[in-house]
């Protein structure tokens, strides 16, 4: 079952207390959370992984569980990533004298069966803008009194977006002003250089791609929250800033960024013993633990950063957003965690540009509100850089070989969001 590991680099199992860069990892902890086989019986074939009742975020409005069929066991998704970073590194000439990874001997992804459901449609019916339609001659006093009481209606909504959670202590709707103002100071200063990439010297900007297309299955086969996958990209790009890494320690990075944000969010996670599972053994449970001591010390126990989800749940809110926008709008902005150039955007950047084309999308045509354009902070010409950028990645999301989003969000969890047609007048809008 297994497949021989000796000529991978990737997949090659390091001895105890290797060094990574000039840090070496620290001593082994003991385990004291379940084992795989508690958590998710799915890994034997017997059932699936339950949900937790506490789900934040999308889970709340995406249904009960995964009706999905059984699906296949990690391995597949193991070899998927070394070949995948054997083969990214024909992209980079300079690389032609490093050793080359047996990708020939791994195994092909096999889909995930879909089951057969309604299939997921865009809104046919483009809204119409109102429109105040005069059949008799008004004073050009009472034109300004009106313009002035529209535009005081149109503030109140648009400051009033959290008078549903009033009566709920959760939602924190009296500090909730303060809190995103204090996200968007936090978000300059702990802002990731878009740049940080040169000074690695045994990884490339393909090969993060490749981890975090993969991670982002393994968070989906593992059932974990959305806030999870954010913080854990945010922890590899932050490491991978400081920190040199070689190749072959580059999924051992992704798997301990896995296992911090899983700490810092979830309530049931996955145990060390699963992390090496899915990396078909090719580092010990020592090794994990190590890292995960070195990745702490590097970032100094930060584990409080505003990443793009915590922007997303708001503009949404701001945006009046119906499950469809929703789901649409996660699925745009999780094809630009694997994109390495759109770190030179704030997380608040990407995503209202998500949400505003995720708009264009079910609408047909550009849909930027004033009352999302108050909350968000970006005005329609702002945005429309970047939302070009993420209509050239839905565009070949079903293309190459990083479709791990476009599978995710092909299913009927997901309301099939990937099937829906891009929003292909912004690019002609373009030239």
């Amino acid at each position: 079952m297994g497949v021989s590991n000796e000529n991978n680099p990737i997949m090659t199992k390091p001895t105890n207390g290797q060094e990574m860069g000039s840090r070496k990892f620290g001593v082994e902890t003991r385990n004291n959370r379940r084992a795989l086989g508690v958590i998710n019986q799915n890994f034997v074939g017997v059932n699936q992984y339950p949900c937790v009742d506490n789900k934040r975020g999308i889970s709340e409005t995406n249904g009960i569980c995964n009706k999905n069929p059984p699906i296949p066991a990690h391995r597949p998704i193991t070899r998927k990533f070394a070949a995948q970073i054997a083969s990214s590194q024909q992209h980079y000439p300079e690389e032609t004298k490093k050793p080359k990874l047996a990708a020939e001997n791994f195994s092909v992804w096999e889909d995930v069966p879909i089951i057969d459901v309604d299939e997921y449609e865009a809104a046919k019916d483009q809204p119409v803008p109102m429109s105040l339609e005069q059949t008799e001659t008004v004073s050009h006093d009472n034109k300004t009194q009106m313009e002035i009481e529209m535009e005081d209606i149109f503030e109140e909504t648009a400051i009033d977006i959290d008078s549903d959670d009033a009566k709920n202590p959760l939602a924190a709707v009296d500090y909730v002003e303060d809190l995103y103002a204090y996200y968007s100071k936090m978000e300059v200063s702990s802002r990731i250089s878009p740049d940080y990439m040169a000074q690695q010297f045994d990884v490339n900007e393909r090969m993060r791609s490749i981890l975090i297309d993969w991670l982002i299955e393994v968070h989906h086969k593992f059932d974990l929250r959305e806030e999870t996958l954010f913080l854990t990209v945010n922890l590899i790009d932050r490491f991978l800033e400081k920190q040199s890494v070689v190749r072959k320690k580059l999924q051992l990075v992704g798997l301990v960024a896995t296992l911090l944000a899983c700490k810092y969010e979830e309530v049931t996670l996955p145990v060390v013993d699963d992390l090496v599972f899915i990396s078909d053994k090719a580092y010990a449970r020592k090794e994990v633990l190590e890292l995960e001591k070195l990745m702490l010390n590097t970032l100094q126990f930060n584990m409080s950063v505003p990443t793009p989800y915590v922007f997303m749940r708001r503009f949404l809110k701001a945006a009046q957003s119906d499950r469809k926008l929703e789901l649409l709008s996660f699925f745009l902005i999780e094809l630009c965690l694997v994109e390495y150039e759109m770190l030179k955007f704030p997380p608040s950047f990407i995503a209202a540009a998500a949400i505003f084309t995720a708009q264009c999308t079910l609408y047909g045509v550009k849909q930027w509100s004033t009352m999302c354009e108050l909350h968000t902070k970006y005005s329609e010409d702002k945005l429309l850089e970047c939302s070009r950028l993420i209509v050239g990645f839905h565009q070949n999301a079903a293309t190459g070989k990083l479709t791990g989003v476009h599978r995710k969000y092909n299913t009927s969890k997901f309301g099939h969001a990937a099937k829906c047609e891009p929003a292909h007048f912004l690019l002609e809008q373009n030239q």
